[in-house]
């Protein structure tokens, strides 16, 4: 069968401000049209208003302020940027890619988005479900029968409520395995061969959880009949024009991609968990991942009954604020407010992709040098709409 890659969506991008003299330019996206694309989309509307100059000025001070309190002395290592309507009002870049080489971060410079690679795995696991590819509530075992927990869904592995136990702690254990490299069908064959007691009952609550999204990246090959980093290319990266993003790939990248530094500055060395990926692994710019936000914006992305499912909570049994969606946390106030957001930690990579639905704001960090200050990001909601932050405390390792 014959599919055709749609035509992506003219994406306008002024910069109002920025930090540095690489500053974003007015441009048109058209590719031509394709016939090798493994789901046909149609082109993407995108409505909205251009920000008024008094808008981008009545913001500007109080976002560099808040910059320069949490990076002083410019000590950013990743980038930062804030954008309304997908007009970028601030943006900076700092530190070094690789500090043997001298390389510098700059906004083409692809980092490694720890978690947040989660957002970007569901929602390809969703546009397969919007395209009837996949269900949903379809249980994990009948895409792979030795996948030893009937109980399991699509959705417990979206939202976190699996139940599965972290592929991270079981393969640590050399009884278990011997430290090489790990892939993702090595986490399915050994859980279908050990059969690892869950460590709660499926959907019985929330477990956050990376084993989950190894797995979906699996649904992913499977489903598609394709390798996963080619599926997220395919699907999501260039059909929205994310030029600087990519999945790891440990045997051809290990010598080029940006590095991971300690907070003292030494090298994150790579260690045998670094080749898996959907839970991790892709890197990816500030600029990119707005790209991916401004899509979300598009009825033609994903199926409007569907997105409202994507960003409701669905784990009530502790009291809070916190939940989590389908592939994003969120805040949820009882005023009615609510925030969505993901934060990532690997190594010395933290980032944090902030997404103000209601007031089209989009807010993202990026740090190759262990710091909590990219949680922190969050804290500049209250500046664009009503968002009770104080009431809540930065998400740490994600």
């Amino acid at each position: 069968m014959k599919f055709l890659r749609f035509i992506p969506f003219i994406l306008l991008f002024t910069a109002a401000t920025s930090c540095k003299k690489d500053k974003p330019v007015i441009a048109q996206h058209v590719k031509k049209v394709e016939k090798d694309t493994v789901l046909r989309i149609k082109p993407l509307d995108i409505k909205l208003n251009k920000v008024p100059q008094s808008y981008i000025n009545s913001k500007k001070a109080s976002i560099d302020n808040f910059y320069n309190n949490i990076w002083p002395k410019d000590n950013l290592s990743g980038g930062f940027l804030v954008a309304k309507n997908g007009e970028i009002l601030y943006e900076t870049y700092g530190g070094l890619a690789n500090r043997s080489t001298k390389e510098e971060i700059n906004s083409h410079t692809p980092l490694h988005l720890a978690s947040v690679s989660k957002v970007l795995t569901a929602a390809v696991v969703l546009k397969l479900i919007d395209f009837k590819k996949l269900e949903l509530d379809q249980k994990v075992n009948t895409l792979f029968p030795e996948f030893p927990y009937e109980d399991i869904t699509i959705k417990m592995l979206l939202n976190h409520r699996s139940g599965l136990p972290n592929y991270a702690y079981f393969c640590d254990d050399s009884k278990i395995w011997d430290r090489s490299m790990l892939h993702n069908q090595d986490i399915l064959d050994l859980m279908a061969k050990h059969k690892f007691d869950l460590y709660f009952k499926p959907d019985k609550k929330f477990g956050y959880c990376n084993t989950n999204y190894a797995m979906l990246a699996l649904v992913i090959e499977k489903v598609t009949k394709m390798n996963y980093r080619d599926a997220m290319k395919k699907i999501i990266f260039d059909p929205l024009e994310m030029n600087d993003t990519y999945v790891f790939n440990y045997e051809e990248d290990k010598e080029t991609a940006s590095r991971s530094y300690k907070g003292n500055n030494v090298l994150y060395g790579f260690d045998f968990l670094d080749d898996v990926y959907g839970d991790k692994n892709i890197y990816s710019t500030p600029r990119d991942l707005l790209k991916f936000d401004m899509a979300t914006y598009s009825h033609d992305f994903l199926n409007p009954e569907l997105v409202k499912q994507v960003f409701k909570g669905y784990s009530y049994e502790s009291k809070g604020v916190k939940n989590y969606g389908l592939g994003i946390r969120l805040r949820e106030w009882k005023t009615g407010e609510k925030l969505f957001y993901h934060n990532g930690w690997w190594h010395g990579n933290t980032s944090s992709y902030v997404t103000l639905k209601k007031d089209t704001v989009t807010i993202i960090a990026l740090s190759n040098k262990f710091s909590y200050k990219p949680y922190k990001v969050s804290k500049l909601a209250p500046l664009f709409g009503v968002y009770p932050m104080k009431d809540a405390d930065e998400d740490l390792f994600d």
